[in-house]
């Protein structure tokens, strides 16, 4: 079988070593779980997560298939039958504990379908995704507009990952029943997390059935996802503010500017026009969400924003932010964010190579310790940091095209070598080379983002990395 692997060689030295660093402790993150290796998220959190697994999965993908396709199948094989996903998966005395006690986010839709196209295109695995999609997406809307209001809400802290996070007021961590949750002050929450939760779903089931070539449930489920955008919007953006907000459990608006339209950008839930006033007005903005390390996960100007040093969504930036900040970015073509933002996070981490899951946005200083004591290895930083660089030296395979991008410093090559090809993307002085099998494709200026189809054909180009 053909090897899986990233080479990267270039000419920056702490860039490398935080290259070297992130492949190296990532294998400690590879698990067994009852007979599958599967990704953990590390750093202390010794279960596969759904927030957090199967994007980190996908993105794994890069150096092990295996691994990918299991941080997908483990969650869609313990569906249960009304269509709830666990929010976690633990590993304990010998057997696989699927957790339905929160929903834990849902990064899920989207890399599934990346890892169908990563490992082979199988039917019946994409048939399997579409029912997991359908049944999750009538789940949700089954049991989680309890007020029938048309807006799916969040019951609890943990059903979007959110720890400790202020706004959620006296919620609970943990909610399992169907039931809502009565005599809270804020909870049930109208969510745009739990709204974007069903238009991934609808979106990814919209583009499963265009592979399949079925048209007509294509514009089905195409017509129920731009409806749902609409819908969002009617009830959660704020015209005057320039952004979406949560309303609490009597319908009112909850006044705190959250990084969760990022997230919302990550699912693609927002519009083109929204995205753009949100990023000017409030991403880029330095007294908000552009501090000296960006990405808080609560504006620094906002009254609940909190800078605490252990695991708390009130303040420090989180690597999973980051994370998922790349996808988010590429959906609405803000490319030359990503670069400036990899630069942010290899500053951070710095030549300790220790990888953590928050920092402080006003120092730049990695927060050493976490739930477990003193942190390190937490996934989402090392992923993180492997996918910036992809995104700013490498070329990587993205369903059925490639993605060369070359900013304009250091020289070197990134080699990825996936199903059987080499693709490589050499840097050197003001010009890269791109190569599919050892022939050249292309040759471009540096500081470009070039897409092309599988055979090198050139589909697009960005010119301001």
């Amino acid at each position: 079988m053909d090897e899986t692997k990233v080479v990267f060689k270039i000419s920056n030295g702490l860039v490398q070593k935080l290259f070297d660093s992130a492949e190296e402790k990532c294998l400690l993150n590879i698990k067994d779980f009852a007979g599958r290796k599967v990704l953990i998220e590390g750093g202390g959190y010794n279960k596969v997560w759904i927030e957090t697994q199967p994007m980190g999965g996908a993105m794994y993908g890069k150096r092990n298939l295996e691994v990918a396709y299991n941080n997908q199948k483990i969650f869609m094989d313990h569906q249960r039958q009304d269509g709830r996903l666990p929010g976690s998966i633990e590993y304990a005395d010998g057997k696989l504990i699927p957790q339905y006690d929160k929903f834990q986010g849902f990064c899920f839709p989207s890399p599934a379908l990346d890892v169908y196209y990563m490992t082979g295109k199988d039917p019946q695995y994409l048939e399997q995704l579409y029912e997991v999609l359908r049944k999750y997406d009538e789940y949700l809307w089954k049991v989680r507009d309890s007020d029938n209001d048309g807006c799916l809400e969040s019951w609890c802290r943990f059903d979007t990952g959110e720890d400790n996070a202020l706004r959620y007021g006296d919620a609970p961590d943990y909610w399992e029943s169907d039931e809502p949750p009565e005599g809270y002050d804020t909870v049930p929450i109208a969510s745009m997390d739990f709204m974007s939760f069903s238009y991934s779903a609808k979106e990814t089931m919209a583009e499963i059935a265009l592979i399949k070539g079925d048209k007509e449930l294509y514009e089905r489920h195409k017509k129920d996802a731009d409806d749902l955008k609409s819908r969002i919007r009617e009830i959660l953006w704020n015209e005057e503010k320039g952004a979406f907000y949560d309303r609490d459990n009597k319908h009112r608006q909850m006044d705190v500017l959250t990084h969760n339209n990022l997230r919302m950008m990550y699912w693609r839930s927002m519009s083109e026009e929204d995205a753009k006033r949100f990023v000017k007005e409030h991403l880029l903005n330095e007294k908000e969400f552009w501090t000296k390390f960006p990405l808080p996960s609560v504006a620094v100007s906002d009254p609940l924003y909190r800078n605490d040093e252990v695991n708390n969504w009130s303040g420090q930036a989180q690597a999973l932010t980051y994370q998922r900040a790349i996808p988010a970015l590429e959906n609405y073509e803000y490319y030359n964010l990503i670069p400036k933002l990899g630069k942010k996070l290899f500053e951070a981490i710095g030549e300790d190579c220790i990888f953590v899951q928050q920092y402080d946005p006003d120092t730049m200083k990695p927060s050493l310790y976490g739930v477990d004591g003193r942190q390190d290895a937490y996934g989402p930083a090392m992923l993180a940091v492997l996918e910036y660089i992809s995104r700013m030296y490498g070329v990587v395979l993205m369903r059925d095209k490639l993605i060369w991008s070359s900013i304009k410093e250091d020289t070197g090559y990134y080699e990825q070598h996936i199903g059987g090809h080499v693709y490589k993307l050499e840097h050197v002085k003001d010009k890269a080379y791109a190569f599919i099998d050892g022939k050249q494709i292309s040759c471009f200026e540096r500081g470009t983002r070039l897409e092309t189809d599988l055979s090198g054909k050139e589909l697009f180009r960005y010119n301001d990395l």
